[in-house]
């Protein structure tokens, strides 16, 4: 009773605090060949140098260099930094803000995945300060101003081009902090489906499922606000409409361009609401043992849908309607459980197991220590539990 109404307390406190943020303004272009519209865009702001932040399979793959080539013809100068690792950390994010400084760029560009966009956008937010990024974990802890930010997404899921968020990884302790301001929103993004062309299929499902979860996430958050229905509902239907076809033909452009928009979509609508238990509980597998972000939604997901499926009922079921699976005669409990199926049938289409060897028993305890005090920041239909968090666990661990 008392952690609800604590959570009650947070709620209200929050939609308090909202009222009073800046509004956020998105620009976006779309389609194939929109990373050079996106470099012209930046050339006529005013850009002198640009810092790429991207990592070394893009350079080497030349995905990368062709992403920027309209800077080039522009002749805007470019310093590069290519250390991001997946689940980027705080010393890479120091490195790139070394590098930001030693060439004297003025501006941030992201190439990459999430990884090297939430890397960007911490390395962006340094560039204007002395501080320790580690102070400003939490939400609007980045007062000063940010160097001008654009992205430019390779992959199809994070969505953190379209988020004011950025997760950076603690090397020490293997903890993952959020760092949350309107300043991280990128100023403008290309969804470039000629960047994402052959993208390897394992890539392409766990991203898209990454999407997908932030979607849903989103749409069963108990705070309704701004468009995050609207951004929701469209990611999700772009996401069953697409994926199994990208996945399956990566030189599918109309499926690449559903997905991008997709991620796109459900990262405006997280941006919102912010994401939700599944993320709680996979920001610990991501930390602990290493497995991407995308990979450990999709462990988590049918999971945390079935443990709140009673809160959250009305909600699935009209997904369940969205996306066909629904049938005249059932129940709204009939509907929600026929979309959890679907979800767990699309993973399963994408090539995605529903267990991990990596998962151990014995660091359970870790674990839902951990999930379970992220999860109470979130403004889901049903708080995490240590009962139910380890129940999770013990399904996805492989025996």
């Amino acid at each position: 009773m008392l952690t609800k109404l604590k959570h009650s307390l947070y709620f209200a406190l929050v939609r308090v605090l909202t009222r009073f943020a800046p509004p956020l303004s998105y620009v976006v272009f779309a389609g194939a060949g929109s990373a050079r519209q996106l470099c012209g865009h930046i050339a006529r702001s005013g850009a002198r140098r640009v810092l790429v932040v991207t990592d070394k399979p893009l350079r080497e793959l030349g995905i990368a260099d062709s992403a920027v080539q309209g800077l080039v013809d522009a002749g805007v100068e470019l310093a590069w930094y290519d250390g991001v690792q997946p689940d980027p950390t705080f010393a890479q994010v120091a490195e790139g803000i070394a590098t930001l400084r030693a060439t004297g760029a003025d501006t941030v560009l992201a190439v990459g995945g999430g990884s090297s966009i939430d890397a960007a956008k911490v390395i962006a937010a340094g560039g204007g300060s002395d501080e320790d990024p580690r102070n400003w974990i939490g939400l609007g802890k980045v007062k000063h101003e940010v160097f001008p930010l654009y992205a430019i997404p390779t992959t199809a899921g994070t969505g953190s081009e379209a988020t004011m968020g950025a997760v950076i990884s603690d090397s020490e302790n293997h903890e993952k902090g959020v760092i949350s301001g309107a300043g991280l929103l990128p100023s403008a993004a290309a969804l470039d489906s000629d960047l994402m062309l052959g993208l390897p299929p394992a890539i392409t499902a766990a991203t898209g499922i990454d999407a997908l979860t932030h979607a849903i996430e989103a749409y069963i958050s108990i705070w309704d606000r701004g468009t995050r229905t609207e951004c929701s509902r469209r990611a999700v239907k772009l996401v069953f409409d697409n994926l199994r076809t990208a996945y399956s033909d990566g030189q599918n452009r109309d499926a690449r361009d559903g997905m991008s928009m997709a991620a796109y979509y459900a990262g405006m609508a997280i941006n919102q609401v912010n994401v939700g238990s599944v993320h709680a509980i996979a920001h610990q597998l991501g930390g602990k043992y290493g497995i991407p972000h995308g990979y450990a939604n999709a462990l988590v997901l049918p999971h945390v849908l079935e443990y709140c499926r009673e809160e959250a009922g009305p909600r699935l079921a009209e997904l369940a309607q969205l996306v066909g699976v629904a049938e005249d005669g059932q129940t709204l409990a009939e509907q929600a459980l026929a979309f959890i199926d679907a979800v767990r049938q699309l993973r399963s289409d994408v090539g995605i197991a529903g267990t991990s060897d990596k998962v151990r028993a014995e660091d359970f305890d870790y674990l839902v220590d951990l999930a379970v005090a992220e999860g109470s920041g979130y403004l889901v239909p049903k708080l995490l539990d240590r009962h139910n968090t380890r129940a999770i666990l013990a399904k996805i661990a492989a025996h």
